[in-house]
């Protein structure tokens, strides 16, 4: 028997750090799958001890539907995404009335307890202040501090309870069962199980702060005092990178796709992939200073937190600030890493001595061939991206680097004709229209040679565009400073001195060259 289920799944693009953004690369929209749930006799043994591992954190169910054995769902094939609320109803609405469909009523049982329901529910309780008090006499104004407050408190207790359940239904079992090893769960993982301690301290202060009328007065000398714990997120989101890398290759691996394909089936994870927990701590992070910001705004003049919020806002940006710059750093330094290169000649200097990475993505070139393209904070690499058996996925770079201080840029106006074979049809589909293009050169004599470079739409060509500007601007006004010292540190004292006078008339030079 055949039980058919029909949903829409959708794929989307998850940061990592909100910090860079990503341009050029765009995931299309996968077509509606229909969903075949099959009834098997034959189960797996190594899906039963899955089960088992899973089995605390396992919603109840209380309909008596004939049992379905096994899932052979195409969600975990598909890209994780983080399902907005309404598809999530849609998608459970849609799969009630298939099962009841061909449901027939079973002998009596007695059902199981309520008691033994999962802590993990399908969807978050989307409760506010006002919905826990019976009566208030409080302004408008302070109902909305309230209500800020109150979401400050629940998102450190959602917090908390996806990153035990990230402990418990992810990384002991697949310690447990073998799927991965100690060391690997270990750089997937990072300090992730340090931050729980850390965020129960923060909720276990708020939750003293409130009174006997569920309201909390002074929130910001306590927020002063807990910021500093976020320097803890550094380590936490530098290892991200990494991170990411070797679980996206550790999913090609049997055995570890179909650990992650159960878990995500289940009602715990609420639709969510592994990736989309392990986020969650950066997700939080840059939450804060929005928060502090909404608190401030009802705060009303003469209120006790009037001076001592800017002090905590201003100290969580900061901390912010100095997590993007060390993830930045990262990040710049994992891709420094993955690149391969043809010759000696591609090693430019400026490549080592970049500290971030401006933006990296999927562009393609006159040919129609697709390219890795990398934006350094001193030079721009074209690669084609491959596989290594020991280092996972690498970039093998495509023809000269070229340092950001002598790129020429160009916009390609769309509708303009690609003239002189220029462009091919093989991406243009035989018109003889371009859209979407601009074109890098070389001012100097660099091995580099022009490049017309296509992006997935405007707006994506558009954020190149925007940062390549800046790189080239930044290191322009970087190469002409560090000529100024290097003048400054070799140059005759006389000529130094004249070379500091400003120049506003001829007489004024001619004064000081006669003395």
């Amino acid at each position: 028997m055949e039980v058919e289920e029909t949903g829409e799944t959708r794929t989307s693009c998850t940061a990592m750090l909100e910090t860079h953004s990503i341009p050029g690369k765009k995931r299309k929209q996968d077509p509606d799958p229909v969903v075949r749930i099959v009834e098997d006799e034959e189960e797996d043994e190594e899906d039963e001890m899955m089960s088992d591992q899973m089995g605390d954190s396992e919603e109840p169910s209380n309909k008596r539907v004939k049992p379905v054995v096994k899932s052979n769902s195409l969600t975990g094939v598909l890209t994780p995404v983080k399902t907005p609320a309404l598809k999530r109803i849609g998608q459970s609405i849609s799969r009630s009335i298939s099962f009841r469909t061909e449901a027939r009523p079973l002998p009596p049982a007695p059902l199981r307890s309520r008691s033994k329901a999962s802590s993990y529910p399908r969807r978050r309780n989307s409760q506010c202040w006002s919905d826990t008090v019976e009566s208030h006499d409080l302004t408008a104004k302070e109902i909305k501090r309230q209500e800020v407050i109150y979401e400050l408190t629940q998102g450190e207790r959602q917090l908390i309870d996806d990153l035990s359940l990230v402990k418990k239904v992810y990384y002991e079992p697949m310690l447990t069962l073998d799927i991965m090893t100690k060391s690997e769960l270990g750089q997937i993982f990072g300090t992730l199980d340090s931050l729980i301690p850390l965020h129960q301290d923060l909720l276990g202060r708020l939750d003293r702060l409130r009174g006997s009328g569920k309201t909390i007065g002074q929130v910001g000398p306590t927020l002063m005092n807990w910021f500093p714990c976020l320097e803890a997120y550094v380590i936490y989101c530098r290892n991200q990178v990494g991170a990411k890398a070797l679980l996206d290759q550790k999913k090609q691996e049997k055995k570890v796709e179909r650990f992650l394909r159960l878990c995500q089936e289940s009602s715990f994870s609420r639709k969510l992939d592994l990736w989309n927990f392990l986020d969650l701590p950066r997700s939080r992070l840059v939450k804060y200073p929005l928060l502090l910001k909404e608190i401030q705004k009802c705060t009303p003049p003469e209120h006790p937190d009037e001076d001592s919020l800017p002090d905590a806002l201003e100290l969580v940006q900061s901390i912010v600030a100095e997590v993007n710059k060390n993830t930045g750093e990262a990040e710049c330094q994992f891709y420094r890493q993955g690149l391969v290169y043809l010759e000696d000649g591609q090693r430019l200097q400026e490549i080592q001595l970049s500290r971030y990475l401006y933006c990296h993505g999927e562009l393609k070139n006159n040919k129609g061939q697709r390219l890795h393209v990398f934006l350094f904070e001193l030079a721009l690499v074209l690669t084609r991206p491959g596989e290594d058996r020991e280092r996972g996925q690498v970039f093998h770079v495509y023809r000269q680097p070229l340092p950001n201080a002598l790129i020429n840029l160009e916009e390609i106006p769309d509708g303009e004709p690609g003239g002189g074979g220029t462009f091919r049809g093989a991406f243009t589909g035989g018109n003889d229209k371009v859209k979407n293009f601009f074109r890098v050169s070389s001012r100097g004599r660099s091995k580099f040679h022009p490049y017309s470079l296509q992006a997935n739409d405007s707006f994506s060509r558009q954020q190149w565009i925007t940062c390549l500007r800046q790189a080239i601007v930044q290191s322009r006004d970087r190469s002409a400073q560090t000529s100024q010292s290097q003048l400054s540190l070799h140059a005759d004292p006389a000529l130094y001195h004249i070379a500091q006078l400003s120049l506003n008339s001829d007489t004024e030079m001619a004064d000081h060259t006669c003395r």
